[in-house]
């Protein structure tokens, strides 16, 4: 049987300052470059669900028929032309081939300029094109806002299962696994999904903390007798569209059992709400924390720059973490990855063990100006490494023209290209041994957590300037869905209509009011922060 595999991988970040155009899925943004026909064979072996489904279909009956893979670092939407010239060669090759099943790698939370679920719309215009004989399996991320058209049209999706995404390659295997039942003339899969009434903050969905570690613990114990696969999104909290937020879904060969194990994990879920959250740091309490902390310590402290994470629609630029650090005389310092292609180059035809000055950095999108200052120029190289650690671990990386610029204490990994910091290797290409310093800033959410937990004395997330916004309930969101609560703080009162009419004035243009299904929704905006409030009618 002819097995269609495509991988088209986007996070979108609706509110970050920069797109997504055909270049940046060409060039890959820390994941492997644009990829066509053949050469996707060479994914396997390869931490990614392409890579994974590869292996598990290796020496198999079946012909693989690749057809194209590719991705780009988070950012805002994917623009209008990058996402038909993509989506059009998949559904093209899938009119051409005619194939027996399609397997997707795809991310789950893609937003385009004129498309709100990307990975929706692909399924479809998929499914018009095979029809509803042939079998669609796609692989998630964990961090996927699924929507009901991706439910609808894919026979089946399955999710990552951890953050820091180890099992990419497994997730892959276990879509393998779901596409080989229906191909063999396994029993009809039914499918059951509950969605997580309230958003869940990215630096929170760890699981290497809890509650994530045990949810994900209790959602394999699920899967036995008729209960296939079982999957829980946490949701990508930064897209402005009504199915933004956590799922719970799964596929087995009995309804009534399904139903009840979706509903168990849900109920699992929503009994923790409060637990999702996690501390945050402003900068200069963060830096002067790791400093006290690494006094006498023999390992890092390690500090997560969340909101200027790349991996999230950051652009890998601001300068808040670096001003503290300055500030506040950290030394044995490093922060990691800055992007700022002209002062790499500069730095480049300057040359090492020169001095140079300029002005490092800066997101003007968000007023942070560039760090003004004279650096040493301890290390220069192409960038060029190979990542070593669990989570993409034989991946070719290229950070272009990169350069280690130090100020007093403080040293800075500056690259040409937009890569989070998940790996050792994007310190050392830079010159600086990890291991070796007392403070570490990286440039991430959690995913360095996989392969700097084992280096770390301890691991701080700091709350500086970045577009990635750490805590939902300070984006001006316009368009989720009603009484989606924005943090477990949100309070639900009940209140009769016309009380409701006594105490608000209905035409004051601080809310928008609005009356659907015997309820009134209000959002408040205060100090450009978008607040629902949802009034259940007496």
């Amino acid at each position: 049987m002819k097995i269609l595999i495509a991988g088209f991988q986007h996070e979108t970040n609706t509110f970050a300052p920069s797109k997504a155009d055909w270049d940046d899925f060409v060039q890959g943004g820390g994941m492997p470059c644009m990829t066509h026909g053949s050469d996707i064979l060479d994914l396997k072996g390869i931490n990614i669900p392409a890579g994974g489904f590869l292996d598990a279909m290796h020496g198999g009956p079946h012909q693989i028929v690749p057809v194209i893979w590719t991705a780009a670092c988070p950012s805002a939407h994917v623009t209008e032309d990058a996402f038909e010239r993509i989506t059009g060669k998949i559904v093209e090759a899938a009119s051409e081939i005619q194939p027996d099943a399609v397997y997707l790698d795809i991310h789950g939370a893609m937003v385009a300029e004129h498309v709100d679920d990307g990975e929706g719309e692909l399924l479809k215009r998929l499914r018009t094109v095979v029809g509803q004989g042939v079998p669609v399996v796609g692989s998630l991320d964990l961090h996927a806002n699924v929507t009901q058209l991706m439910l609808e049209k894919a026979d089946a999706l399955v999710a990552y299962r951890t953050y820091p995404h180890v099992d990419m390659a497994e997730t892959g295997e276990r879509a393998a696994f779901l596409l080989k039942h229906y191909m063999e003339g396994g029993n009809r899969l039914f499918k059951a999904s509950r969605r997580i009434p309230f958003l869940i903050p990215l630096h929170g969905q760890c699981t290497d903390m809890e509650p994530a570690s045990q949810t994900y613990e209790y959602l394999e114990s699920l899967e036995h007798g008729s209960i296939n696969s079982m999957s829980f999104t946490p949701g990508f909290p930064a897209a402005d569209f009504p199915e933004c937020g956590a799922l719970v879904w799964g596929y087995g060969t009995n309804q009534s059992e399904l139903e009840s194990a979706v509903d168990s994990l849900t109920d699992h879920i929503n009994e923790r709400e409060h637990e999702w959250w996690i501390d945050i740091h402003k900068p200069d309490q963060a830096v002067k924390e790791a400093i006290r902390l690494s006094k006498g310590a023999d390992r890092p402290v390690v500090i997560a720059d969340t909101q200027d994470n790349p991996g999230a629609g950051g652009n890998s630029n601001t300068t808040g973490m670096l001003r503290a650090l300055v500030a506040n005389q950290a030394s044995d310092a490093a922060l990691g990855i800055l992007f700022d292609p002209e002062a790499a180059e500069a730095a480049h035809k300057t040359g090492v063990g020169k001095t140079i000055t300029l002005g490092l950095g800066g997101e003007p999108a968000l007023g942070d100006h560039p760090f003004e200052g004279t650096f040493s120029i301890d290390f220069l190289s192409n960038g060029d490494l190979t990542v070593k650690g669990p989570m993409m671990r034989g991946a070719k990386i290229s950070l272009g023209p990169t350069a280690c610029l130090r100020t007093d204490g403080v040293s800075v990994v500056v690259g040409s290209s937009k890569v989070q910091m998940l790996d050792r290797e994007l310190y050392r290409v830079g010159g600086v041994e990890p291991e070796q310093m007392k403070i570490l800033v990286n440039k991430s959410s959690v995913h360095f957590r996989a392969d700097f937990t084992p280096i770390a004395h301890s691991i701080l997330v700091a709350e500086s300037p970045g577009p990635m916004i750490a805590d939902p309930i300070n984006l001006p969101w316009k368009r989720l869905a009603p009484g989606l609560r924005i943090r477990q703080t949100d309070q639900y009162l009940r209140c009769d209509l016309q009380l409701f009419k006594k105490i608000f004035d209905i035409k004051s243009s601080c809310y928008l009011p609005f009356i659907e299904s015997g309820a009134v929704y209000l959002r408040f905006t205060l100090k450009q922060i978008s607040l629902n409030h949802r009034f259940s009618l007496i």
